[in-house]
């Protein structure tokens, strides 16, 4: 069952990062609380990186029991290990590296010099595997049944590396595929699709700005996901857009969200 999407709009990106970096400590602290674990997925991006550093910087981070957080990317560039804009390597150097974590727990897409080499489809396949195994029971699929999953949403309203009308948005039996042709550099990535996304109990789709504002407002208005893949981005439980204000200007009257 899924429920309307939720908006919480804040005044300037550096506040809905500090904000969303609370919001995470208290969900993930509670999810611990209810079952002994959580999990999470990772985006890149501006905000995505920023949210980890004010996370890395508040005190509640200590509320967590990191070697009890299960760690995942929604999406990854295909790019050598260690390069700047893997979204892997912005995560370790915002938050990663300075809170511990279990290494076992940390689930990397693999990177082009990795151990399945130039082809993005094997590291497709290889991370459908990895989150298979980490499916339970009670998950009833090949995706464990995610506690938040972080996404950004661009300009012309891609979520991960989905992009409009690309092979990965009609994409409706895998979890993770090869993305080719990228509208945005680098042009070869790996992601997981919606149906992916959509097993997660909470998707928070977070994005500022007056480029992302007609986006928002035709995702929130009820387009069509091949056209806004952002609109498919999904939770079973709570779908919640996080925004600041200029990135809100032209949200359907339908919504009433507040000035956080």
């Amino acid at each position: 069952m899924t429920t309307a999407p939720q908006v919480v709009v804040h005044r300037n990106p550096e506040l809905l990062a500090a904000a969303t970096a609370a919001r995470l400590v208290t969900k993930l602290v509670d999810a611990q609380a209810a079952r002994g674990h959580a999990s999470l997925v990772l985006t890149g991006g501006r905000t995505g990186t920023t949210v980890l550093q004010q996370l890395r910087s508040t005190p509640a981070r200590d509320a967590i029991d990191w070697s009890h957080v299960d760690l995942y990317w929604g999406d990854e560039r295909f790019l050598p290990t260690g390069h700047q804009d893997r979204n892997e390597t912005q995560a370790r150097e915002a938050l990663l590296d300075h809170v511990p974590v279990d290494p076992a727990r940390v689930h990397v897409i693999a990177a082009s010099d990795g151990a399945y080499g130039d082809d993005p489809d094997a590291v497709a396949h290889a991370y459908a595997e990895i989150l298979a195994a980490a499916a339970r029971p009670e998950d009833h699929g090949d995706v464990p049944a995610f506690d938040v999953c972080l996404l950004g949403v661009g300009e012309e309203g891609h979520t991960a590396s989905i992009f409009p009308s690309s092979p990965a948005v009609y994409e409706t039996d895998r979890t993770v595929v090869a993305v080719r042709n990228c509208p945005k550099p680098p042009p070869t990535r790996v992601s997981l699709t919606l149906p992916a996304i959509r097993c997660s109990r909470e998707v928070w789709l977070m994005t500022t700005g007056s480029s992302k504002t007609a986006a928002v407002a035709m995702a929130l208005g009820g387009a069509g996901e091949v056209q806004l893949p952002a609109a498919g981005a999904i939770g079973t439980t709570r779908t919640l857009w996080l925004l600041d204000k200029a990135a809100a200007a032209k949200i359907p009257n339908v919504f009433t969200p507040p000035l956080a």
